[in-house]
């Protein structure tokens, strides 16, 4: 900054000879000067000088006026007072729009998709605020946490999206694979009964008159039984590359170490499903597994369905396979209540978890807990879903 200032240098010897010249009769030239120090006089490198009428040669009367630019550097916090305030200086650090955590709390005027990408979206576009803002917008919930304090809808929505991107993660045809051998003093699972199978050896090979087989087993605890190969699997761990969905399975209980439950393989592990087994047990249970606890089965059945006693299962599977890699979903979210059937009744229940393709609920009844699939039967919508397709396609022919 700037500062212009006139100085009027005088020695005592023209003070001294302004007296005289008072005393001569030259008041007029001493007035004229006196005024000029109240004129505002324009910066410049010129250097007026005025003469008095007394001069002689060794006895001078000079009068010198001089215009003098003087810099004189401020300190900082008076040029930090001269500025003009900023925008963020109107809020604290609490309140700035422009601090990290504000987006969060900052909604903007239209409304927004509940959507986590619009989510993101928002806190990418921060709102920065004007002078005029003198106040602070109340904070409100976020969408996304309102649509979750909302337990109860009238119906969830159904997806058939794609379950995977890769074929070997999708596929459900059988792997052109040989046969494994299947001979005596052989270990295997066999099936007691429908919905208990246990370990044992094959004591004797039969052939029927029909060319069909039957394998004699011996069990381990005890008794033994003639089953047809579809009733039997190996005792061995499969390889990743001979599973494929639909195929027939045997899965091992992680409560009993010696009971085995059959089921149909329904999903292969990806990334959505954090790299796990779904498998539809016979009973319509869905059960999330590992490799080691999958057995495959012997010589399945051309249609793995027709193994299946439960007639309401079969129809569902049927119509899963059929489906794949598209199954019908509905989305549900925990909190949300809704109606699944259990002991042929529609009963009120409560999703507690929802794990990839299932979701843990808990029923009013009786608060038991049990896994269900997203698209099960079992599920009211689903069930009336499932139907009004039905009926869409049998008018279709």
């Amino acid at each position: 900054m700037e500062t212009t200032t006139f100085e009027v240098q005088e020695s005592g010897e023209r003070r001294e000879n302004k007296r005289k010249a008072e005393s001569d009769g030259e008041r007029e030239d001493d007035e004229h000067f006196s005024d000029s120090q109240c004129e505002s006089v324009p910066s410049t490198n010129e250097t007026p000088s005025k003469k008095t009428p007394l001069e002689d040669g060794s006895d001078s009367l000079r009068v010198t006026k001089k215009a003098v630019v003087v810099l004189t550097r401020l300190p900082e916090y008076t040029i930090k007072a001269a500025r003009p305030p900023m925008p963020q200086q109107f809020y604290s650090e609490d309140e700035s729009l422009g601090s990290s955590d504000s987006d969060m709390q900052w909604e903007p005027d239209t409304d927004s998709s509940d959507s986590d990408f619009s989510v993101s979206k928002n806190k990418q576009k921060s709102v920065k605020p004007t002078k005029s803002d003198t106040t602070r917008r109340p904070s409100k919930p976020s969408p996304q946490i309102h649509k979750n304090n909302n337990v109860s809808q009238p119906a969830p929505v159904i997806i058939s999206s794609a379950f995977s991107c890769c074929s070997n993660e999708i596929t459900k045809i059988r792997p052109n694979l040989p046969e494994e051998e299947v001979k005596v003093d052989m270990m295997v699972l066999a099936r007691k009964r429908p919905m208990r199978w246990q370990r044992g050896k094959i004591v004797e090979i039969i052939t029927r008159e029909d060319g069909k087989l039957k394998y004699k087993v011996s069990f381990e605890e005890k008794g033994k039984s003639l089953v047809s190969g579809h009733h039997i699997a190996f005792d061995t761990t499969p390889t990743p590359k001979q599973l494929y969905v639909g195929a027939r399975v045997v899965v091992g209980c992680e409560e009993d170490k010696r009971l085995f439950k059959p089921g149909i393989l329904a999903e292969l592990p990806t990334r959505r499903n954090r790299l796990r087994f779904l498998v539809f047990l016979d009973d319509h249970l869905p059960v999330y597994v590992g490799l080691p606890l999958l057995h495959l089965v012997c010589r399945p059945l051309e249609d793995v369905v027709d193994d299946i006693p439960d007639s309401r299962h079969k129809s569902f599977m049927s119509r899963y396979l059929k489906d794949w890699p598209y199954p019908h979903l509905t989305q549900y979210k925990a909190g949300q209540s809704l109606n699944i059937e259990l002991n042929g009744v529609q009963q009120r229940c409560e999703v507690q978890v929802v794990d990839s393709s299932l979701m843990q609920v808990v029923f009013q009844v009786d608060q038991h807990m049990e896994w269900i699939h997203r698209g099960s039967i079992r599920l009211e919508h689903m069930a009336r879903f499932l139907e009004l397709k039905r009926l869409a396609e049998h008018k279709d022919g």
